[in-house]
């Protein structure tokens, strides 16, 4: 199965040998020719460098990156110097983000939103970049309602945004009923599906109560069943995500971001699922 807009997601890596695996995972992954690769930008910028030099590896490799920008607690020149950054590296994406501070840190910065976020690139760049935005399609945890969120989303677009990459998420129908509620509000755009690969219960689990991804209560009670048999969490989460997929390209999904995790095996597993069937 030829996926159109493929797009992988990495985070910079910590020490040396992390940076080897990364660059070896990277290799492995761009034999499904992704349309770019994008890279995570730790809260309050914590990952700056990092990023950026990922972002630089991946563009010498002949790979289009889109670096991570969140805005919380940021000033005007600081995101203008990353963006001149950016674009003298001849970086032509973005993933423009709210993003959320360290704890401890007050709000603080000039920008709110990541509306505000992408209002400022379009003025500072023009259309230089081509703006990607997070989309909450199960509502952002912070949003006081679904409707709130969606006009949050709809207004991200106005700004200038391109596109849009979802939270990762397990039940197809909560997406396409996104997909028709941005549609009744006059608003087509590119949707793409966030995918995590299942790999590990327990962090899925805890990770997903902390961001707002829900997990269906069949796979919670499925994966809690296997204990630490990791062989059958392995091949259960194999075919949960595999049939996921399936479901969202066959209704029409624009293409998938996989979430890697820096890890090349999952994602290589779930496309050759998808290119068997």
């Amino acid at each position: 199965m030829d996926i159109p807009n493929l797009s992988f997601e990495f985070f910079p890596p910590k020490t040396p040998e992390g940076a080897v695996k990364l660059r070896t995972a990277r290799q492995q992954l761009y034999a499904y020719r992704p349309k770019f690769c994008s890279v995570t930008f730790g809260a309050g910028g914590s990952t700056q460098e990092g990023t950026l030099m990922t972002v630089r590896e991946i563009a010498a490799e002949g790979m289009a990156a889109a670096p991570h920008l969140s805005c919380i607690g940021a000033s005007y020149d600081s995101v203008r110097a990353l963006l001149q950054g950016y674009r003298a590296e001849g970086i032509r994406r973005i993933v423009a983000l709210r993003g959320d501070l360290p704890s401890g840190y007050g709000i603080g910065g000039e920008f709110h939103h990541a509306r505000d976020l992408v209002e400022f690139i379009r003025a500072e760049t023009g259309d230089w970049f081509h703006i990607e935005v997070a989309a909450y399609h199960e509502t952002h945890p912070q949003a006081r309602s679904p409707q709130e969120d969606l006009r949050h989303f709809i207004e991200k677009m106005r700004a200038g945004a391109d596109s849009a990459i979802t939270q990762y998420f397990f039940n197809s129908d909560a997406y396409f009923r996104f997909i028709d509620e941005v549609g009744a509000a006059g608003m087509s755009v590119p949707i793409v599906p966030g995918i995590m690969p299942i790999t590990n219960a327990s962090q899925l689990l805890r990770f997903s109560d902390v961001c707002g991804a829900e997990v269906p209560r069949w796979i919670r009670l499925r994966l809690q069943s296997f204990g630490d048999d990791r062989a059958s969490i392995l091949a259960f989460g194999r075919e949960v995500v595999a049939d996921l997929c399936d479901q969202l390209l066959a209704g029409g999904a624009p293409g998938l971001h996989i979430y890697t995790l820096n890890h090349a095996a999952p994602a290589l597993d779930l496309l050759q699922d998808l290119g068997g069937r």
